[in-house]
């Protein structure tokens, strides 16, 4: 009767580290999650398609708004997605500029802004666009699958949607961008 009742504190000595071995995988599973967090961004459906039926109202005097056709007249060009109040889009500015010396065309959509504070912005930071078109309902920004500010796509001279970039243009991604609009020329 010893072995067994030896043989059952054991068994029951082993149960007592069965909480502890729970806790330790869950620390290991939120460890690992917070260590290597899931890609969160959203990713437009519309790259690999044409660009949808879009016309914009100019929203700055001298400056065209965006019409669909546009896009579909030979030339690769960049649609940036940006706002006036957008701290990333002023962070943006002055590699916008460098893509627009470097002969990129880039057109515009102002989301939920003014005239008066799109020009402002461009009076402050510069103006690398050909287009600016204003989207005050974001109505655009939805229908090209673009979830915030900014976020640049890369449209082929036929009018198809390339590329995505979602985030700020970094400096680094300068000239790798330019040499893609090339590309597709």
């Amino acid at each position: 009767m010893s072995t067994a009742a030896s043989e059952q504190r054991t068994g029951g000595s082993r149960l007592i580290w069965v909480p502890l071995a729970g806790f330790v995988l869950l620390f290991a599973i939120v460890a690992i999650g917070l260590w290597r967090p899931a890609d969160r961004t959203v990713r437009s459906a519309l790259v690999g398609k044409p660009m949808p039926g879009i016309a914009l109202a100019p929203v700055v005097a001298g400056k065209p708004g965006i019409e669909a056709g546009r896009f579909a007249k030979g030339q690769a060009r960049l649609v940036n997605i940006f706002a006036s109040w957008c701290i990333p889009c002023a962070a943006e500015a002055p590699q916008l500029l460098r893509l627009k010396a470097m002969g990129v065309p880039i057109d515009a959509v102002a989301v939920k802004d003014t005239p008066a504070a799109v020009a402002a912005f461009l009076a402050r930071y510069g103006d690398p666009y050909d287009a600016i078109g204003g989207d005050p309902d974001s109505a655009v920004q939805f229908a090209l699958g673009s979830s915030g500010v900014p976020e640049t796509f890369l449209v082929d001279g036929n009018g198809r949607i390339v590329e995505q970039h979602v985030g700020d243009i970094r400096a680094e991604e300068v000239d790798g961008l330019a040499a893609k609009v090339r590309g597709l020329r």
